[in-house]
């Protein structure tokens, strides 16, 4: 039975549990400024309890051999790499927050809701298949991709990730799928080095990766005006089952890690606009799970402005402010590179 809203929210204290030893910017002080923020906003959605994911689950991305390697640090602070920390109960943390994601996407794909957003850490979308990177562990978007294929019967889905950095666990779990669209928006040149316009997938998936990399300085008006010009006419000529979101919120303008210029209003409409499509494609099957964003006051209302968006009754009429000059080059370039493999581009 699907909610007045359709709407679930994944939230807990538990995945405040995944702490580092001095200071980190993925804090738990993000869960709870994000909690703050959504004071006043209850019953816009149906709460979605925790779970962690299985081996079985973990294992339809990452290798037997990392999880061994997490499990034997458990109890104990440690440096995965330069970037990402493992605290005391960060596995299971992270096994809680894979785990929530693959429920919520059930859920989602079975009908039981139609649209979601898991606010879960660790983020995810950096961990490759044998190990951690870039502040993440596991990758939550990548296994709910992977389990909904496996066990709900879903064959195509489609992944954005809107976060400033590239993808490139996502990329590379998917980059030999058709039936798996990665599509990117990121700051480039930036922190992986990887998502450049080259990289459109290979073998049999060549063209379901759609990246769009964007210089910095770049705010609502690009982001919008990419939306429109690629993102929004591929999703709809590549048909997806369900839409996944990598939603980072290290693109907007007061974010201390990256050098890009969204509003928390662009966010919402980043939003709104990505519900129209799923609305219009796949009886509006969507999700959204959290991964960066380190300002905590930008973090914060840009997720409330989220869930608002998402939350709503109706789609919330948002737009992007119209295209600057400077910004129509950016797009149809963008455009034109991609155009080989997507006839709505040409």
């Amino acid at each position: 039975m699907v909610t007045p809203s359709g709407f679930g929210l994944t939230r807990d204290p538990c995945f405040q549990e995944h702490a580092p030893s001095g200071y980190h910017p993925e804090r738990p002080e993000r869960l709870e400024a994000i909690e703050e923020a959504l004071v006043g906003l209850e019953g816009a959605w149906e709460d979605c309890p925790p779970r962690p994911a299985s081996d079985e689950e973990i294992l339809a991305v990452h290798g037997l051999d990392y999880l061994r390697a997490l499990r034997a640090l458990e109890g104990q602070y440690a440096q995965l790499d330069p970037d990402t920390y493992s605290g005391p109960r960060s596995l299971e943390t992270a096994l809680l927050s894979a785990g929530s994601t693959v429920e919520l996407a059930r859920r989602i794909a079975t009908g039981r809701l139609q649209r979601g957003f898991a606010l879960v850490r660790p983020p995810g979308h950096h961990a490759e298949r044998q190990r951690a990177m870039g502040f993440c562990l596991f990758n939550n978007v990548a296994i709910a991709a992977a389990v909904l294929r496996a066990s709900e019967g879903l064959e195509r889905i489609a992944i954005l990730d809107w976060d400033v950095h590239h993808g490139n666990g996502t990329q590379h779990a998917f980059e030999s799928e058709r039936d798996v669209l990665y599509a990117s928006l990121h700051q480039s040149p930036f922190y992986p080095g990887t998502g450049s316009l080259r990289e459109q997938g290979i073998d049999s998936g060549t063209g379901a990766t759609v990246n769009l990399p964007m210089p910095a300085g770049c705010g609502d008006p690009e982001y919008g005006a990419v939306f429109d010009a690629v993102l929004v006419p591929v999703l709809r000529e590549f048909e997806p089952e369900l839409i996944l979101v990598s939603a980072g919120f290290d693109a907007h303008a007061r974010d201390p890690l990256a050098s890009m210029q969204v509003s928390t209003d662009g966010f919402a409409a980043m939003a709104a606009r990505i519900r129209e499509v799923a609305d219009a494609v796949c009886n509006g099957r969507l999700l959204l799970v959290l991964e960066g964003g380190y300002d905590l006051t930008a973090l914060s209302e840009s997720v409330a402005a989220v869930v608002r968006a998402l939350g709503a009754p109706e789609t919330p009429e948002r737009h992007f402010p119209p295209p600057t000059a400077p910004v129509r080059p950016l797009a149809a370039a963008l455009r034109e590179v991609h155009a080989t493999h997507w006839r709505s581009l040409r």
